[in-house]
């Protein structure tokens, strides 16, 4: 798994306070790269055959408790002072429809139209919850398709029944949060292949750090020089270009896009169609946080270990799309019992068993694996019911290690296991294996002299070998 560069004056905050935050850095540096990318955005573009945004589309996926929210809100301590009021004034939540995204950017062009600066349509969408938005847009068709117009900066519409709505130049950024499951149930291959979702970088978190300490506030950040940088980005409109140092990378790098592509299966490489533009938009915000309008060899470097840490990711949430399915056969009671009696070491009594099988003991008693005996302990004792297996070569599910002599003589033979189980079930079926199963038992106390060489069992009757 490759580590990305976190570059910059953005990436050396998120290195300094990155001790002090239970969460992956590469979270918090994804989310403040998005944050920026929308303080940004209403001026500042990558010219890409003609200006294209820098709007910078990101989801963490990890597991709850992971940190997926201690990361946002490191992020938000990294910029909030260097982008004043903007995250404060432009974040917002809850989009669950194309028109409710429409209505909110023009409800805020309409605010803004007579401002000092003019029309401001700059938005932070932050979803930390984002599988309840995802379930709800199932029933909106062109919520997918506002998304995609969103992204690529061109003209919004709504069509009221009062007045038209029409936003130009959008410049709206998704930052969201979602399991790896809700993932893969909800942001389906076809809507990536229409072109709605592979527009989102995901990334996979690493695991939480723990701090000894949780009293220890974060360290303040020397806001100064993105603060600089913000003002120089939102000055007036500016359009970032590659430097000619640059160049030759840029061409690996959309050579890298194109042949992961076409190797790819196609429900994985629909997530990563847009890798190269994706780098193109990182590396005008890094050049941007350095108040620079050409992306150098160095900052296009650093865009592309993000990107492609993200398509690595994308390839392994989605890993599962386009494998088989196995078909998973219900366990017989009898495996049931034997699972549970040699759970508990080769003997279990009734409450150890019966609640767990959804049987009762005249049920257990007519398996033909399976021995019921009462045993009573002392003369007043109450009998308790033992179940065991029983211990012909047909039906015992431990397998019997070879003796010491056996092995010598070269008989390797040890029981086997026969079960009227099918093929199916017997290859998905978890075992329940005693490791001293596979140690060699000596009989007697070993005479003084040379220790025999330990012979271990081999073969492909050893489960142990599936795990190397």
């Amino acid at each position: 798994m490759s580590t990305p560069v976190l570059y910059g004056p953005i990436g050396r905050a998120v290195r300094r306070i990155a001790p002090f935050v239970e969460a992956d850095p590469l979270g918090v540096y994804v989310a403040a790269l998005s944050m920026w990318s929308a303080a940004i955005g209403g001026s500042v573009k990558v010219s890409s055959r003609g200006p294209r945004p820098v709007l910078l589309w990101s989801a963490l996926v990890a597991g709850t408790g992971r940190g997926k929210g201690t990361a946002l809100r490191a992020a938000h301590h990294v910029l909030d002072k260097a982008l004043g009021r903007f995250l404060a004034t432009h974040t917002t939540s809850g989009i669950t429809s194309g028109a409710s995204m429409v209505n909110h950017l023009w409800e805020q062009q309409e605010a803004t139209a007579e401002t000092e600066h003019g029309r401001d349509v700059r938005t932070l969408v932050v979803e930390e919850e984002w599988s309840e938005v995802l379930r709800r847009v199932k029933r909106d068709a062109s919520f997918t398709t506002k998304l995609r117009t969103a992204w690529d900066g061109a003209t919004l519409r709504n069509t009221t029944k009062d007045e038209a709505q029409e936003v130009r130049d959008p410049a709206m950024v998704l930052h969201s949060h979602v399991t790896p499951s809700d993932w893969s149930k909800y942001v389906g291959e076809s809507e990536a292949a229409g072109g709605s979702y592979n527009r989102i970088l995901p990334f996979l978190l690493g695991s939480v750090p723990l701090l000894d300490d949780d009293r220890v506030s974060l360290p303040e950040v020397d806001g100064r020089e993105l603060a600089d940088a913000y003002g120089w980005a939102t000055a007036r409109p500016r359009v970032i270009t590659l430097a000619e140092n640059a160049r030759s990378l840029w061409r690996v790098v959309r050579r890298y896009a194109r042949i992961l592509g076409e190797t790819l299966p196609e429900g994985q490489a629909v997530f990563i169609e847009r890798t190269a533009e994706q780098t193109l938009r990182v590396a005008a915000c890094l050049a941007a946080s350095e108040c620079s309008e050409t992306i150098t060899e160095e900052m296009l470097s650093a865009a592309f270990s993000l990107v492609r840490r993200s398509v690595q990711d994308a390839v392994r949430i989605t890993k599962g799309a386009t494998a088989p399915k196995v078909k998973r056969q219900p366990l017989s009671l009898e495996d049931k019992v034997r699972a549970r009696i040699e759970m508990h070491g080769g003997r279990a009594t009734s409450s150890q068993v019966l609640p767990y099988v959804g049987a009762t003991a005249a049920e257990v008693k007519e398996l033909p694996g399976i021995v019921v005996s009462v045993e009573r302990s002392g003369k007043s004792g109450r009998p308790a019911t033992i179940f065991t297996v029983r211990g012909d070569s047909s039906d015992d599910s431990v397998p019997q290690p070879a003796s010491a002599e056996g092995e010598q003589n070269g008989n390797t033979s040890r029981h086997a296991e026969v079960r009227p189980a099918s093929a199916e079930c017997e290859q998905n079926r978890a075992r329940v294996v005693r490791l001293d199963a596979y140690r060699p038992a000596l009989k007697q106390a070993p005479a003084p002299g040379p220790v025999p060489k330990r012979s271990e069992p081999l073969g492909d009757a050893n489960p142990f070998l599936a795990l190397l």
